[in-house]
C-alpha cells in the first residue's frame, strides 16, 4: 500500500485530496489538527504517533522527527541497498508528502505580535520533512501548495503514478518556498535590537521574486534580461497587470509602463500621464480620459510619440479612438471596455496593460550600486492642503492652489531636477534630469514655447529648494504666477523676497521630492 504523509496549516482543500488519495489506494499517515479534520470527514487516518510509536510532546514542536518517517521519505525506491534497510527496520517507503508551514510571515506581519508568538510560529518538522521530500523527489511527489492538489490527482487518476517532470517542478517550488520561509525568519530576527525594537531594515535582507518572462534583451540589445515580481503582488501595482493584447513587453516598457502607472494612480480626477524615457512628458486631468489625453498629449507632442500612456480609469471607446491616432507602444488602466478593446484591436502591436484596482505600494524601493544595495521605503506621501505653506505677500487663488497641487504631484515623478508648469490641471511644460535646477527651469519653458503654449499665469512646481533666486527668477519670467516648492534653503529669504518683488505667489510644502 503507498502511503501519504498530509499534515498542513493552511487547510484549503485537503479533505477532498485526502479522500481521493484513499480511493487511489493510499493510506494516510498525518498529525495534529490535520488528522482531526480527516477524521471528523470520515477520513480513514493513521495518526503518525501510532505509526512510529512515539507520542507528540513538547507541546507538539516534536510530530514528525523521526526515523521512521525521514527513512520512509528519503529512500530511494531505485536503489536495492535503500529498499532492503528500511525492510530490514520494518519501515516502509513514503510516496506523498503535503506539507505547509505555520504562518510565520503572517503571524510577524501584524504590528502588535510579540516575540514569543513569532518564536512559536516557526516551523521545524515541517521544512525538515518538506527538504528531504524535495530532495528525493526522484520517489516521492512533494506538495506545499494547495493549489497542486489537482494537478498531482489528475496525474495519479490518468497514469497511476505522477510522471518525474511533474515531481521535478514540484520539488523546485518546495525548495523556492522553504528558501522564503528561512528568509522571512532571518528578516524578522535580524530586524529586531538587544531590546525587542524592531527596524525597518533588516541587518541581513533576504527577498524573493519569481521569473514572469524572459525579455527580448535588457536597456539595450546587447543585454540580457527578465522581468520578475513578488510572490504576492498587491492590487494596484504593475507586476499584477495583465497584458490584454500586443507585442511582448521590453524592458524599458515595463520600466516606463511603471513610472506612467505610478504617476497617474494617485490622481482624483479623471486623468492621464504620458511617459517617455521614465518621465512624465504631459499630463492633465479632465472630466473624461479622452479630455484628459488630448491635453496631456499638448503639452510634448514630439515627446509623446512612441510613449506610454496611462489613465486612472477605464478606457472607453473615445478615449481610445483619441489615443489611437498616434503612435503609441503602451495604453495603461485599470480596465477597457469592449469598445475600446475593438478599436485597439486594429492595432494588434500595440500592448494593452490593465491593472487590477488598488492602492497597494511596495513596502521597500531598492536601487543597485556596485556590489550593494540601496534600499528605502518609497515615496508615498501625498501632500495634504493643511501642511501648504504660503511665504509671499501675495496669496493664491483657488484656481492657483488647485494647480499647484497639481503640478506638484506630477513632479512628484519627474527625474530631478524637475520643474512643472501647470495650469487648469494640465501641464504646459516640464524640465527633467537636468544637473542645475536653473537649466530644468529653462527647459520647461523651453518645451512649453515648442508645443506652442504660453506661461502666462502658469503655475510652478519644483521637486526640491530653490539654492538661489535665479531658479525663482527664471521661472517668474517665463509667466509663472504661483511657485510650490519644498524650503529650505539657506536663502528661502533670497527666494522669498524674489517672489515678492515681483509679485507672485509662493508656497511651501516642506516635503521634498528627488527622483534619481
Amino acid at each position: 500500500m503507498k502511503q501519504a504523509l498530509i499534515s498542513v496549516s493552511d487547510k484549503t482543500g485537503v479533505v477532498d485530496f485526502a479522500r481521493a488519495l484513499v480511493g487511489l489506494g493510499y493510506r494516510i499517515l498525518s498529525t495534529g489538527g490535520t488528522a482531526r479534520l480527516l477524521t471528523d470527514s470520515g477520513v480513514s487516518v493513521t495518526e503518525v504517533a501510532d505509526y512510529t510509536g512515539f507520542p507528540e510532546i513538547l507541546d507538539g514542536r516534536v510530530k514528525t522527527l523521526h526515523p521512521r518517517i525521514h527513512a520512509g521519505v528519503l529512500a530511494r525506491q531505485d536503489r536495492s541497498a535503500h529498499m532492503q534497510a528500511l525492510a530490514a527496520h520494518r519501515i516502509e517507503p513514503i510516496d506523498l508528502v503535503a506539507v505547509n508551514l505555520y504562518p510565520f510571515e503572517a503571524t510577524v506581519a501584524r504590528p502588535e505580535v510579540d516575540f514569543d508568538e513569532a518564536i512559536e510560529n516557526i516551523d521545524i518538522g515541517g521544512p525538515a520533512l518538506l527538504r528531504a521530500a524535495a530532495k528525493n523527489h526522484g520517489s516521492v511527489t512533494v506538495i506545499v501548495d494547495p493549489a497542486d492538489y489537482a494537478v498531482v490527482l489528475a496525474e495519479l487518476q490518468r497514469h497511476g503514478r505522477v510522471g518525474s517532470a511533474l515531481r521535478f517542478a514540484l520539488a523546485k517550488k518546495v525548495f523556492a518556498h522553504t528558501a522564503r520561509y528561512d528568509g522571512a525568519i532571518s528578516n524578522y530576527l535580524s530586524s529586531l535590537d538587544e531590546h525587542g525594537r524592531r527596524s525597518a531594515f533588516p541587518q541581513t535582507l533576504t527577498r524573493q521574486w519569481e521569473k514572469v518572462q524572459d525579455l527580448r534583451y535588457g536597456e539595450n540589445p546587447h543585454q540580457a534580461a527578465a522581468f520578475y515580481r513578488e510572490r504576492t503582488v498587491a492590487a494596484g501595482l504593475l507586476a499584477g497587470a495583465t497584458q490584454l493584447q500586443g507585442k511582448e513587453l521590453s524592458y524599458n516598457n515595463l520600466a516606463d509602463a511603471d513610472a506612467a502607472w505610478q504617476a497617474v494612480r494617485g490622481f482624483e480626477a479623471p486623468a492621464c500621464v504620458i511617459v517617455k524615457h521614465a518621465n512624465p512628458c504631459g499630463a492633465a486631468v479632465a472630466g473624461d480620459g479622452a479630455t484628459a489625453y488630448r491635453r496631456a498629449f499638448a503639452t510634448d507632442p514630439t515627446s509623446a510619440f512612441g510613449g506610454i500612456i496611462a489613465f486612472n480609469r477605464t478606457v472607453d471607446a473615445a478615449c481610445a479612438s483619441a489615443v489611437s491616432s498616434q503612435f503609441v507602444e503602451v495604453v495603461i488602466a485599470p480596465a477597457f471596455d469592449e469598445g475600446a478593446r475593438s478599436i485597439f484591436a486594429a492595432k494588434p502591436n500595440v500592448r494593452l496593460l490593465a491593472v487590477p484596482a488598488g492602492d497597494g505600494a511596495d513596502d521597500l524601493d531598492f536601487k543597485r550600486v556596485g556590489g550593494g544595495l540601496l534600499v528605502q521605503t518609497p515615496d508615498t506621501k501625498q501632500l495634504r492642503r493643511a501642511e501648504l505653506r504660503v511665504v509671499t505677500r501675495v496669496q493664491p487663488s483657488a484656481a492657483q492652489l488647485q494647480d499647484a497641487l497639481f503640478a506638484w504631484q506630477v513632479a512628484k515623478y519627474v527625474k530631478s531636477n524637475a520643474i512643472v508648469f501647470a495650469r487648469s490641471g494640465a501641464t504646459l511644460g516640464i524640465g527633467a534630469g537636468q544637473m542645475s535646477r536653473i537649466d530644468a527651469a529653462r527647459l520647461a519653458a523651453e518645451k512649453a514655447r515648442a508645443a506652442g503654449l504660453t506661461l502666462t499665469g502658469a503655475v510652478a512646481a519644483s521637486d526640491a529648494f530653490f539654492p538661489f533666486r535665479d531658479g525663482l527668477d527664471a521661472v517668474a519670467e517665463a509667466g509663472a504666477t504661483c511657485v510650490i516648492q519644498p524650503g529650505g534653503s539657506l536663502r528661502d529669504a533670497e527666494v522669498i523676497d524674489a517672489a515678492n518683488a515681483r509679485g507672485i505667489a509662493m508656497i511651501f510644502t516642506g516635503t521634498r521630492h528627488f527622483r534619481h
